[in-house]
């Protein structure tokens, strides 16, 4: 009798392990409706449905009775009524390594640069996860300089803070944004192409970012192409591999470019699934999904590492007060504005002074730099209300003798922020030079720096 028994469960233990699957019922747009998971489907789990003799990866976004939502992550072509749908296990993980460095991925951490597979990595991280407790977090650290002169004297950034670029299309985010991945001194970067142009993909690698700035980065891509749940996901990736970087006690640059194009996927998605529009036709999801994306970014816990977080924002039609804008401003530590009036102007980086601010000043400059950068934006700011003025004749120079500094100052301030994207900036070099144009006597104010 135990021998039959043992038999048994010898037996019983080589059988394969159970498959949950349903079946297509309908097919509208994007969206796929999947019949007979009841009890066991839940949101955000993974499917694969059999598709023209291959398998077309899903995720279930939504649940009506006893019919599952799923959004596919690539075109469902071949896709019929009755085709069969697995159900997997758990949802979607990534297996993150050093060797990632040099690498390009999608979305689901699937390498797409043709230098064959990804070595397994170490533990699975879910690609969708929380970020540490607030009362563990450490606190934003020392100052990082960026290379660029505008954002080291104006909108400096620290160690495990989040800065946003807001911009409209056309004013030279994309080339800021490959600066600040070329020159900002940190040990990774992971950088996150959300619904990019496809073209620029290529040439941001190989013109903006270099083999030097490639082998300490991991790439993570999903182009405007691709369908809203890959253009989500690679946001959600790009944060779940600064996070495996983070806790390993590095210091990890992570940027996002855009927001935006996140925000717009998620809205896709809520529209996909019967969520009705709110703000200029965003869903009440995209407003939740934002700080939960945000605030995986930043100092990690007593001990472990950092996540420097700058993030692009495509402001719609340049209006810095449409609503993704406007909520990512109210998340993040600071927001540079760069300015479409400036750029025709020809000054690049065409950041707005007086419209940027970092939410970690005064306390990460000194006491004299603070005074120089809040002399300069003084200055600046006086020179752009006399600027039309003294253009149209109506001002006569010894009026005022803060205007007449203001009008001298001025032009030489704003020449000395133009810089070239191969030009690389030096922080205290910058402080000094501003201290020889706002001082007589630049050069004992520039010892005190």
């Amino acid at each position: 009798m135990r021998a039959s028994l043992a038999d048994a469960a010898r037996i019983i233990a080589q059988l394969p392990p159970t498959s949950v699957y349903g079946r297509v019922a309908a097919a509208h747009g994007s969206l796929i409706e999947v019949e007979g998971l009841l009890r066991h489907a839940s949101i955000g789990a993974h499917i694969r449905i059999e598709a023209d003799g291959d398998l077309l990866d899903a995720e279930i976004t939504g649940l009506d009775r006893d019919v599952a939502h799923c959004l596919p992550f690539c075109e469902p072509r071949g896709l019929a009524v009755g085709a069969r749908a697995h159900l997997c296990a758990g949802q979607e993980t990534i297996r993150p390594s050093r060797a990632w460095l040099g690498r390009m991925v999608d979305g689901l951490g699937r390498p797409v640069d043709g230098k064959g597979p990804l070595p397994m990595g170490g533990a699975a991280r879910p690609m969708r996860a929380e970020p540490p407790p607030a009362a563990a977090r450490a606190r934003v650290g020392a100052r990082v300089e960026t290379g660029v002169r505008a954002l080291d004297l104006f909108a400096p950034l620290c160690v495990g803070q989040r800065l946003g670029l807001f911009a409209g299309s056309g004013v030279g985010k994309s080339v800021l944004l490959s600066m600040l991945a070329r020159w900002t001194a940190c040990d990774v970067a992971v950088i996150g192409l959300v619904g990019e142009r496809g073209r620029e993909v290529q040439e941001f690698i190989e013109d903006d970012l270099g083999p030097e700035g490639l082998a300490r980065s991991v790439l993570v891509v999903a182009t405007s192409d691709a369908p809203a749940l890959m253009r989500r996901q690679a946001a959600w990736t790009t944060l779940a591999v600064a996070e495996y970087f983070r806790d390993a006690g590095l210091h990890v640059l992570c940027l996002m470019d855009s927001v935006t194009r996140f925000a717009m996927a998620q809205r896709e998605i809520g529209l996909a699934n019967g969520e009705p529009p709110a703000s200029r036709g965003y869903t009440p999801s995209v407003f939740a999904e934002l700080p939960r994306l945000l605030e995986r970014a930043g100092p990690g816990r007593e001990g472990e590492g950092s996540i420097t977080g700058l993030f692009t924002v495509l402001v719609d039609g340049g209006d810095h007060d449409e609503p993704v804008a406007d909520a990512v401003r109210g998340i993040l530590d600071g927001h540079v504005i760069l300015s479409r009036h400036i750029a025709e102007q020809g000054r690049y980086p065409a950041v707005d002074l007086l419209k940027s601010v970092s939410r970690t000043l005064p306390h990460c400059l000194s006491p004299a730099q603070n005074a120089l950068r809040t002399q300069a934006r003084a200055l600046l700011s006086l020179h752009g209300d006399m600027e039309e003025i003294v253009r149209l004749g109506a001002y006569q120079a010894g009026s005022n003798p803060q205007v007449d500094r203001a009008i001298a100052l001025g032009p030489r301030i704003e020449e000395m922020l133009r810089q070239g994207k191969d030009e690389p900036g030096d922080a205290q070099a910058a402080f000094a030079k501003l201290a020889e144009i706002l001082e007589p006597q630049g050069e004992a104010h520039e010892n005190a720096l």
